[in-house]
């Protein structure tokens, strides 16, 4: 899994912080900081909760 976001069309819900807090982060402005673009195994559900519930789907992966 490959993570990717678009800090442009972020709305600073959060939501993605609370999900997967080892994968996202924000940063100084609220929006979306990606910090493990390659999650191990263990935490891909996570993520993938955090996609389906990013309110500007400005998270995806490969």
């Amino acid at each position: 899994m490959r993570v990717f976001a678009t800090k442009e069309t972020c709305a600073v819900s959060s939501l993605c912080v609370y999900q997967a807090p080892e994968v996202f982060d924000q940063d100084e402005e609220g929006q979306v900081e990606v910090l493990d673009p390659e999650p191990p195994a263990e935490l891909h559900e996570d993520v993938r909760i955090a996609v389906r519930g990013c309110p500007t789907q400005s998270i995806r992966v490969e």
